[in-house]
């Protein structure tokens, strides 16, 4: 799953436990469900962070930092 796609189901199911009508059961499904996506979610970001760490290290395995250039 995409990250996107786990962020957006994981609010789905924050919406659906807010909505306090859920029987208890099906509640704690949802809620273990969202368990998984934020932690699904946490290790997207964490690959993600790994491959721009590795994008911004120069030929001596230093850190390059770069102004932001906004369009």
């Amino acid at each position: 799953m995409r990250f996107e796609e786990a962020l957006k189901a994981l609010e789905k199911i924050v919406q659906e436990l807010e909505r306090e009508d859920l029987p208890l059961e099906e509640a704690l499904a949802r809620f273990e469900e969202g368990v998984r996506l934020a932690r699904d979610c946490r290790r997207l970001l964490e690959e993600a962070e790994r491959r721009v760490e590795v994008l911004l290290r120069d030929e001596e395995g230093r850190f390059v930092t770069l102004p932001f250039e906004e369009d």
